[in-house]
């Protein structure tokens, strides 16, 4: 096993994937260690969405937007198969603001960047539309596009693409040991393999933290001298999961009485997701947990515009997530940036990088800076390469979708339809690999429910890192909203027996 090299990476959310696809195929060395699974904390706790973040015009953060919606076609045309447009309507409510400046804002919005694949805003007469569930008193609105998200699927697939380039991706491996001997940064960590544990030395010329809400804390292991210092505020964000509101496939955007934006989005086919609240946290990001008071205040803010009153009995999931945003002194959480920082800098003349802030749609631009500064430190001049090369089964356009999907649901008739678009959607071209010369539902193997066969946990278990049901279940896919107890515990079982 490789034990030294150029670039260490700890933290296996967005960005460190992220950096660790762009590094490794600029020719580094690079080793990236998450102590649990991959995309384990903020980076499966999304909104789900790729935006520009229509919200941020409003506090003048063009760059911000004109750089997300940059990349949000760029990831487009990356990754097709698990980021799809989606339209949003946004009901109008004079006493928010007037229609004017939305209609401005909008078409900002439109034309800040060329778009190759997503059609323009448009204003909306909700009493012309077939299926109209706001309550009466919201006449008219806007539509406009952005993108949904298979939020940890796209960590997987960077992490993937990486792998290919010859990083070393270790999971489930904690960091307990920092030293830096002046030469080399030296890594201690312990690896957790099938119940047991294992010590693990590595050592590397630069070492980068994308610990996420941990960063903080990785300074200062990294740097004693930087001991408490407070570069990051931690923000829960909670969303939860309801039978959907409404049958038809848009999203809807509402801005709630204290200025917040709520989304209620569609969910694994069945399901509405409505998100998300801003509080600031102080405890173990991985212990977050939704609170009454945001369970009630996301009822109340949906109830308010729709006919249907939603409640926490209709709840069939929720969950929390911490935000680690750059502390810009912002008072109120909703107001804190979400652009990123790099922070780079020197113990014992070793190069250490520290992430701050930032959100999933940025993450590529992210990963490129920090190789950039690299590169820098090296003497190297990389070309930049990962806005056109795709992510794994992503190798086709985004207007092929529709056309490659009705092919394989004919190539293979033999599968429920439904599940073969939920394969589709996660795997893209990959689904061939998968499926490989099945010609029948008994080649697939173990049926562990909710269309999950084991032709699929075995691809997911020797290409995707998963080690538990709770990985496959929760973070390769989402189907662990379906599935039943016992099935989980079955799959539970099917995993362990074959180790």
């Amino acid at each position: 096993m490789k034990t030294d090299f150029d670039i260490i990476i700890i933290g296996g959310g967005i960005n460190g994937a992220g950096i660790a696809r762009d590094a490794s195929g600029k020719g580094y060395s690079v080793a990236l260690l998450e102590m649990n699974d991959l995309a384990s904390a903020t980076s499966s706790w999304s909104t789900k969405l790729i935006h520009g973040g229509l919200r941020y015009m409003e506090q003048y953060q063009f760059r911000l937007v004109r750089e997300a919606l940059i990349e949000r076609e760029k990831l487009m045309e990356i990754a097709p198969h698990i980021i799809r447009p989606l339209r949003f309507i946004l009901p109008h409510s004079p006493s928010l603001r007037p229609s004017w400046l939305i209609k401005l804002g909008l078409l900002i919005y439109d034309n800040i960047i060329r778009r190759n694949y997503l059609p323009s805003s448009k204003s909306v007469n909700f009493n012309s539309l077939n299926e109209n569930p706001l309550k009466e008193n919201y006449k008219k609105g806007f539509e406009y596009s952005d993108c949904m998200v298979e939020d940890a699927r796209l960590v997987i697939l960077n992490a993937m693409d990486a792998k290919i380039n010859k990083a070393n991706i270790m999971t489930n491996t904690e960091v307990i040991k920092l030293e830096n001997d002046g030469v080399k940064w030296l890594v201690e960590a312990k690896n957790k393999i099938n119940g047991a544990s294992k010590k693990i030395k590595l050592s590397s010329k630069v070492l980068v933290n994308a610990s996420g809400p941990w960063t903080d804390k990785l300074i200062s292991v990294i740097n004693k001298n930087r001991h408490n210092q407070k570069n990051t505020k931690l923000i829960k964000g909670s969303h939860i999961v309801v039978p959907k509101i409404y049958s038809h496939d848009k999203a809807y955007i509402f801005q709630h009485f204290d200025g917040r934006i709520i989304f209620t989005i569609p969910f694994e086919k069945d399901f509405s997701l409505i998100g998300t609240t801003d509080i600031a946290y102080n405890g173990n990001p991985s212990k977050a947990k939704i609170s009454k008071d945001e369970i009630d205040y996301l009822c109340k803010a949906v109830s308010s515009y729709f006919r249907k009153e939603i409640n926490s009995s209709h709840i069939i999931w929720n969950y929390s997530g911490v935000r680690s945003l750059f502390d810009d002194g912002s008072l109120n959480a909703k107001d804190i940036t979400r652009d990123y920082k790099i922070e780079t800098d020197y113990l014992n003349r070793l190069m250490y990088l520290s992430i701050f802030g930032g959100k999933i749609t940025t993450y590529r631009k992210l990963a490129e800076e920090v190789t950039k500064i690299i590169d820098n430190k090296f003497g190297k001049k990389s070309k930049n390469w990962t806005s056109n090369k795709p992510l794994p089964g992503g190798e086709f356009s985004p207007s092929q979708f529709n056309s490659l999907l009705k092919k394989n649901i004919k190539k293979y008739s033999f599968i429920d339809q439904k599940i073969i678009e939920r394969l589709f959607k996660s795997y893209g071209t990959n689904l061939q690999n998968i499926l490989k010369k099945k010609t029948s539902i008994k080649e697939l193997g173990i049926y562990f429910g909710a269309g999950l066969y084991q032709c699929e946990v075995e691809w997911l278990i020797n290409n995707e890192w998963a080690k538990t049901a709770s990985d496959i279940a929760w973070r390769r896919t989402k189907l662990g909203i379906v599935l039943s107890t016992n099935e989980i515990k079955s799959l539970d079982q099917y995993i362990a027996s074959r180790k």
